[in-house]
């Protein structure tokens, strides 16, 4: 009875080491590129916060000319767009195949995303959905929604270990992975802050 035991126990512990080691090498995503990503997630979250910081109602608002975005509209298509981002990434990139493409070089298609999005040299429409509806309230508001969702995202970096895995069509042209449309998601909003430093560049910015 004991040797049967001792048999059981043995290879209880062994299917745990298995499990284990299978959980471990799951995680596709190599631990630099996730502190990468994370670091640029808390970079361009900071950046919005400090261009944002003690606006004035007026300055929020102010709008260059009436087919331009004031300060308060950018920051809600920041934080709409945080949403439906990762939105997608959970319900449609991590259940997609594997990219399709054989020789898809992944660093190169990673550091396109960083160099394109930001890029704010080609204008493009914002799609219906991150249209500015002032759907949450007030700026502080919107800054808020936009930090808890950021943290979100965050968790998401943290805690899919096979974001490498998956992979759909994106606006690039090419198919990104789970973590090439994290990166998205932080260059997006990269590209926008610019877009608020613009606004607050324009003569015409109230003083107050």
């Amino acid at each position: 009875m004991r040797t049967m035991k001792k048999a059981l126990a043995t290879l209880v512990v062994l299917a745990l080491a298995v499990m284990t080691s299978g959980i471990a090498q799951a995680d596709t995503l190599a631990s630099a590129d996730r502190e990468s990503a994370m670091k640029y997630l808390e970079q361009t979250k900071k950046n919005i916060e400090e261009a944002v910081k003690g606006l004035s109602e007026a300055q929020f608002n102010f709008k260059a000319g009436p087919d331009r975005w004031s300060v308060a509209q950018v920051l809600e298509h920041i934080a709409a767009a945080e949403d439906l981002l990762r939105g997608m990434i959970e319900e449609k990139v991590l259940k997609a195949p594997a990219a399709t493409a054989p020789d898809r070089d992944v660093k190169k298609i990673d550091a396109m995303v960083l160099a394109g999005v930001p890029d704010r040299s080609h204008k493009f429409q914002a799609p219906e959905p991150l249209q500015p509806t002032n759907r949450f309230g007030t700026p502080a508001d919107t800054l808020k929604h936009f930090e808890e969702s950021r943290k979100k995202t965050e968790d998401l970096l943290k805690n899919t270990p096979d974001l490498r895995d998956h992979a759909t069509d994106s606006p690039m042209g090419v198919q990104l992975d789970g973590y090439e449309w994290i990166l998205f998601i932080a260059a997006h909003s990269d590209r926008h802050t610019k877009q608020i430093l613009e606004v607050k560049a324009d003569p015409n910015f109230p003083k107050q």
